[in-house]
């Protein structure tokens, strides 16, 4: 059920970050809803929010986001641009055994400054760690078996979305070597610039391998007749690797065939095959050749691009503007319809993604609806939850790594749960269905709300309903983890940051002006309201809206028909409006006139 006007003013006091008194009456008095749906939306973003490093990929699918998009249904672009004039190289390499694969990959690296990445060594790194994705390769790896290929796809993801290979570039050393892989990371939106293929006569191979020697002391390779040891003490040190008889590499080199056909028909349009029997030298200048015309193309369409950017970004706004749909209407029925829910789930993801692109870091969401606001009922946290998780795994679905935090306890003994509707919602988020390709735990992690909690590895937070209880404030752990967490973004998700002093005046003087401040220094990029006669909860009169960049809109609802109604919009206001302001554009009055008497001034200042 709604709010009641008493509960529904106490509520937006809390909210609010004013320092001014609040009045006593208005025109109207205002409440929300909303419910939950999943999301696999597909993005890019850089980690970095100047709008230089901005990636190419995120502008690309969401300059021209559509709020008609539907749930579950990837959002779809049509207009493409770039802000990045000198995007890194991304580069597979395959080779077969004794190819000559793994020279090729130092001199690579050597020159152009790539991230080597190699399966191998990933798998061996995770195992060591002891992460979640090392454990579970790490059972499979004890008895014998493959370890699957969702697993080694997200340890791969992980690493490619580190920021060392977002600004260097990457090398993808032999993988994917199945079709199935290459089909995942085709999935994921992880495609090379190029894939070079290295090609070795089988007989050449064959006597590379047979006569490969390893130096169990130093892990150094030598091949008797090619490149010898240096002494005979090392000579006599040499053994042969169990993998190097001529069975098991013609039976390998099967295998390596067979698989890079299929792998090859996913990067036919981009593969360069080099003749690697030939000197290193030879053939690193055939690659380096081939990667430095790669450069070349993308610095000229990054180039093009970046042009076409500053002509279409004026009309971002405004063409996604024109595709919102409007408010959705019998916002009375509870439980709303999964329509409803819906269109707000995707209005707040959408603002959201627009604030972060435009490099805003200290963001806030406020959307009270009653089923997203679980100071009326505790069990609608997990509907707030759900809005969360939107959030989150959007960003995550591009290797963005997202730490969901939830403020811990503010007390000891009988205060250990406070706040009420925040205990077990830690619990709460670790239960709840992350997605595919292992998201929690790699790119999605569950934490509390303070300084240390902030890592290295984090790309952005988003911290769930942050709340002051009665004589406890959560703002110094807040402002601990803003600090910490520097120019990443920070959202706020349903903050309720006004002090509330408990019986001994902690809390009301001292610092107040300062948290109050800090409070308000988190811009608002997504905000929704229903307004209502004062002290009424029925019929609802009209909305507040304001989804970033566009202003706020003040909507009347308008019965048409008998279970037919729509919202027309009165007025747009740059900042938020206060009651009087709301009651004027019902009334049709001046902006600069503030008579809210008689009836229609009943509870003023309920919205400042």
């Amino acid at each position: 059920m709604f709010l009641s006007p008493l509960h529904c003013a106490s509520h937006l006091k809390a909210t609010t970050t004013a320092t001014s008194p609040t009045p006593s009456c208005s025109l109207l008095s205002t409440c929300i809803s909303s419910s939950s749906f999943q999301s696999s939306t597909s993005l890019s973003f850089a980690s970095s929010i100047s709008s230089s490093s901005l990636s190419t990929s995120l502008l690309r699918r969401h300059l021209c986001v559509s709020q008609e998009c539907p749930a579950k249904k990837r959002i779809q672009c049509k207009l493409q641009v770039s802000c990045t004039i000198n995007e890194p190289l991304k580069v597979m390499i395959s080779g077969a055994p004794a190819s000559g694969k793994g020279t090729q990959c130092e001199m690579i690296v050597q020159k152009f400054g790539l991230v080597h990445i190699s399966t191998g060594d990933l798998l061996r790194a995770e195992v060591a760690a002891e992460t979640e994705i090392g454990i579970k390769a790490k059972e499979y790896m004890n008895t014998g078996r493959l370890v699957p290929d969702e697993i080694v796809t997200a340890m791969v993801r992980a690493r490619l979305s580190l920021q060392d290979a977002k600004e260097k570039g990457w090398l993808l050393d032999g993988y994917p070597r199945t079709s199935a892989q290459a089909q995942s990371l085709e999935d994921l939106g992880i495609r090379p610039d190029v894939y070079i293929v290295l090609e070795v006569p089988d007989e050449i191979l064959i006597n590379r391998c047979v006569g490969r020697r390893l130096d169990p002391m130093t892990g150094k390779i030598y091949h008797i007749k090619n490149f010898p040891p240096e002494t005979e003490e090392i000579k006599s040190r040499l053994v042969t690797r169990p993998d190097d008889t001529e069975e098991k590499v013609i039976s390998r080199l099967e295998i390596y065939k067979k698989n890079v056909e299929e792998v090859l028909a996913t990067y036919m349009k981009i593969t360069n095959k080099i003749d690697g029997n030939r000197p290193k030298e030879v053939v690193f200048e055939e690659i380096k050749s081939s990667l430095n015309q790669v450069q070349d193309e993308k610095q000229k369409a990054a180039t093009t691009e970046n042009a076409v950017s500053k002509s279409s970004s004026s009309n971002f706004a405004s063409s996604t503007k024109d595709k919102w749909r409007g408010i959705p209407t019998k916002l009375n029925n509870i439980p709303h319809s999964r329509e409803i829910r819906e269109y707000f789930y995707d209005d707040v993801l959408q603002a959201t993604l627009r604030a972060v692109i435009d490099g805003k870091t200290r963001l806030k969401v406020e959307i009270s609806i009653p089923e997203l606001d679980p100071s009326t009922d505790v069990y609608r946290i997990g509907t707030l939850m759900e809005l969360v998780r939107v959030i989150a795994l959007t960003f995550a679905d591009d290797g963005k790594r997202v730490k969901v935090c939830v403020q811990g306890s503010m007390g000891e003994g009988a205060l250990a749960g406070m706040p009420l509707q925040l205990a077990g919602t830690r619990k709460i988020l670790e239960f709840m269905d992350w997605g595919d390709y292992e998201a929690k735990g790699t790119f999605i992690n569950i934490g509390s709300i303070g300084g240390d909690e902030v890592d290295e590895q984090d790309d952005m937070f988003i911290l769930v309903a942050p709340q002051n209880a009665f004589g406890n404030c959560i703002i110094d752990d807040l402002r601990a983890m803003t600090e910490a967490a520097g120019k990443r973004p920070v959202i706020l998700i349903n903050p309720r940051l006004k002090d509330l002093p408990g019986s001994g005046g902690v809390m009301q003087t001292m610092g107040r002006d300062k948290r109050l401040e800090y409070a308000a220094s988190f811009e608002d990029c997504y905000s929704f309201r229903l307004l209502y006669y004062a002290g009424t909860q029925y019929p609802i009169m009209g909305a507040l809206r304001m989804c970033y960049p566009f202003p706020y809109e003040v909507y009347k609802r308008v019965d048409e028909a008998p279970r037919n109604e729509k919202y027309v919009m009165l007025s747009t206001f740059d900042k938020k409006p206060t009651s009087d302001d709301i009651n004027n554009a019902f009334l049709g009055k001046p902006r600069e006139a503030k008579d809210t008497s008689g009836f229609w001034g009943f509870l003023s200042g309920i919205l400042s």
